[in-house]
């Protein structure tokens, strides 16, 4: 087969500036690829990277990409803009995968000869699956997306392929077992610094564990990006979050740069005995990546109650969730964190079970599962 696989506008492939969407799309390219396929990977052109380059049946092209805003209506008015820079580079192939809103639209009336169109929905769809009719195929990353998706467009319901981000499962799980016994316990998030991500719930929860002087040493660690043009609030935000909570917490609080190698980024999961995510964002969250990360690397997963997590967390054996909606949520994110910091076996018990689910999201196996269902597309005669 020959597959093309379409980034968004505001980041590299390779993932030098981060995103885990860049770092799913190019492993699986390559796995693609290194299987006898032909992989062509479009993205951001960056300093430092040439506009076009190979590797074996792998080739990357590259053209001038946009920096992201917080304005939604202006991205999607540059994501309308990268996929008219996007058409004239469009190879000729059996498949275009888009990770963009609004190629998918118009893709196949334009350039039919690009192959059978498949879109990524990451995160929760916004009303764009009612414009989605010429797409072939629908690669839903949970449950809730799929739902999502075909509440929008009922249409789709026949098209839609539940794809759930894949991780490196193997890289994570072996370094599960590279931490240091003399350091304090540790409560992590990674991911965007962002509002919409719950850190203040994190955060509040943890200053009510500070008044308890009978849990062994334990910190905070939050390691993300902060500028917007990489999805952050902004460094005023995060600034914010240090004056507020530094008084308190003092030295259990570390905030983090963004960590983009993955090596490196593993043994920050493999020193974190219990990983919060505690996004707020109902209508954003499609399934993260770093729940998925974490647990592979033997941490336990607390996230919000979240429909995209239902996925995942099956509550009281392979991690915890509460209600982010309730007024009592940060006593409840507390009462958890309590608990697995003071009982060692039950952290024990949860890390092996969420090792355990981890890793049928492994690369190997979810890439069989997407070459699989590509050859069946493009089997059919017909096309949508």
């Amino acid at each position: 087969m020959k597959v093309t696989i379409v980034m968004g506008f505001f980041l590299p492939v390779p993932p030098l500036a981060g995103g885990a969407t860049e770092k799913i799309w190019l492993r699986l390219g390559e796995l693609m690829a290194a299987d006898g396929h032909d992989v062509t990977i479009i993205s951001r052109r960056w300093p430092g990277l040439p506009a076009r380059e190979r590797h074996g049946r792998l080739e990357h092209r590259r053209v001038g990409g946009i920096r992201h805003t917080r304005w939604l209506p202006l991205n999607l008015l540059l994501d309308f803009l990268w996929g008219c820079r996007v058409l004239p580079v469009l190879p000729t192939g059996d498949i275009v995968v888009c990770n963009t809103v609004l190629l998918p639209v118009f893709l196949r009336f334009i350039r039919p000869a690009a192959g059978r169109v498949a879109v990524v929905l990451g995160r929760m769809p916004k009303g764009q699956g009612r414009f989605y009719g010429g797409v072939d195929l629908v690669l839903a990353t949970s449950t809730a997306v799929a739902n999502k998706a075909r509440a929008e467009n009922q249409d789709l319901a026949d098209r839609i392929f539940q794809f759930p981000n894949p991780i490196d499962w193997h890289l994570h799980a072996a370094a599960a077992v590279q931490g240091d016994a003399g350091r304090p316990l540790t409560i992590a998030y990674v991911g965007r610094i962002h509002p919409e991500k719950g850190l203040e719930q994190l955060l509040d929860a943890a200053v009510m564990l500070a008044k308890d002087p009978g849990l062994p040493h334990w910190r905070v660690r939050l390691v993300g990006p902060v500028d917007v043009a990489q999805g952050g609030g902004g460094p005023a935000y995060r600034d914010g979050l240090i004056r507020n909570y530094q008084s308190a917490l003092g030295d259990r609080l570390e905030v983090v740069p963004p960590v983009f190698d993955a090596a490196a980024l593993a043994r920050i999961y493999g020193e974190t005995d219990v990983f919060c995510y505690p996004s707020l964002a109902a209508q954003g969250e499609g399934l993260s990546i770093a729940p998925i990360e974490a647990m592979a690397a033997g941490s336990v997963p607390v996230v919000s109650q979240l429909d995209c997590y239902r996925d995942l967390i099956a509550p009281g054996i392979n991690g915890y969730q509460f209600d982010q909606t309730k007024a009592s949520a940060r006593s409840e994110l507390a009462g958890i964190l309590h608990r697995l910091l003071d009982d060692p076996a039950l952290r024990r018990r949860a890390a092996q079970e969420a090792q355990a689910t981890a890793r049928r999201f492994d690369y190997a196996q979810t890439a069989r599962l997407l070459l699989d269902r590509f050859a069946r597309l493009t089997a059919s005669g017909t096309r949508r």
